[in-house]
């Protein structure tokens, strides 16, 4: 039943996953896996341990790392949790100045990650764990979708009575303009000009429907709270300060209501957009063979349900864990495509447009 709870509802309140996790006997070659994958174990053992980057939360990852290091003993991992833009730039400085890099990078700056994996970042890897994946998951085997998290509104149970919860995006905006007045300085969103993650959520809103502009309009008029990141947004609502948050990284909005009682989490019915962090093997990697036993693990069944135990809920669909159904979910593709809203002109005009209309909410009385 619990990977049927995404179709089902809306408005989720889910206990923690208690999954059965078959962890695979210390220094096993994985079934299925060929024979040379013995000498890539052999290889990383050598190396004696992993470098990454990534914005996923430490504590989150520590499960899922202390795993690893019980399944390959000997093979450290040593995680940076740092926010998507230091990545980025972190691994073009230091690839320029020949320093030392992270051996693999992992990011839900799916765009960044697309960038840094068509400039030459990125070195070619193909996983014994690729058949498993979504074609989608997968670009040029270099980048790797890790995760399929859907993108929620969040909103404060006690400010919206739950008749009044919207479902879709149509009836967010007839609510915002039907009680404009009382949603005055109470509407939270990501501000795309400083978050990289609320820049690509806006643009693929535009690619879906149109009706984008008209909602942030609705928006824009009730003056609205611009965050750089998840957390301030959600600290918003469960205090009162914000009545309702657009397009928050689900994962952590779940994680979150499940010990807050405050916080509400809807999936959209109409569409949502399902977000991936992204993962790719540094072109530069001290430590190429134990960077790839790492991305394989986190791609293997035990890893994915170690990750769907944090609500980095898996991009396998072997994997049992709440999902949301193929009506609902827009998949954002880990391809060139991404690549479109990063050129300098486009985001350009597509911030100032952002900064027009809220310029104009400004003056809507």
């Amino acid at each position: 039943m619990m990977h049927r709870l995404f179709s089902m509802m809306s408005i989720l309140t889910l206990p923690v996953l208690m999954l059965a996790v078959p962890v695979p006997t210390a220094a096993q070659r994985p079934a299925g896996y060929p024979r040379s994958y013995d000498a890539l174990v052999a290889e990383a053992r050598t190396e004696r341990g992993v470098h990454v980057y990534g914005n996923a939360d430490a504590s989150a990852m520590a499960t899922v790392i202390a795993a690893f290091q019980r399944t390959w003993p000997g093979v450290s991992v040593t995680y940076s949790d740092l926010e998507s833009h230091d990545i980025y730039r972190r691994v073009v400085a230091e690839t320029r100045a020949r320093r030392p890099t992270a051996d693999l990078v992992w990011s839900s700056a799916m765009d960044l990650q697309a960038k840094l994996i068509n400039d030459g970042y990125a070195q070619s890897y193909q996983s014994p764990e690729k058949p498993a994946l979504p074609p989608a998951a997968v670009w040029k085997n270099m980048g790797y979708g890790v995760t399929a998290e859907p993108v929620a509104f969040v909103y404060n149970k006690r400010l919206i009575a739950p008749a009044d919860v919207p479902h879709t995006h149509e009836a967010f905006e007839r609510l915002l303009r039907a009680r404009r007045a009382a949603f005055a300085g109470k509407v939270a969103t990501y501000d795309p000009a400083r978050s990289n993650v609320g820049y690509l959520y806006l643009t693929e809103d535009y690619a879906i429907t149109r009706d984008t502009r008209s909602l942030l309009r609705a928006i824009a008029a009730t003056r609205p709270l611009l965050s750089r990141t998840t957390g301030p947004m959600l600290d918003a609502v469960a205090s009162g300060r914000a009545a309702i948050a657009y397009n928050v990284v689900g994962p952590y909005a779940l994680t979150r209501a499940r010990r807050d009682p405050r916080i509400g989490v809807v999936f959209p019915r109409d569409y949502a957009l399902v977000a991936s962090r992204v993962a790719f093997i540094a072109r530069d990697a001290r430590h190429p063979a134990a960077a790839r036993l790492f991305l394989d693990f986190l791609l293997s069944r035990t890893g994915q349900t170690l990750l769907a135990r944090q609500w980095l809920l898996p991009v396998r669909t072997d994997v049992r864990a709440p999902r949301l159904g193929a009506d609902r979910a827009r998949p954002i593709r880990v391809g060139p495509q991404l690549l479109v809203n990063l050129d300098s002109i486009k985001r350009r005009r597509f911030l100032a447009d952002w900064t027009a209309i809220l310029s104009e909410g400004a003056l809507v009385k």
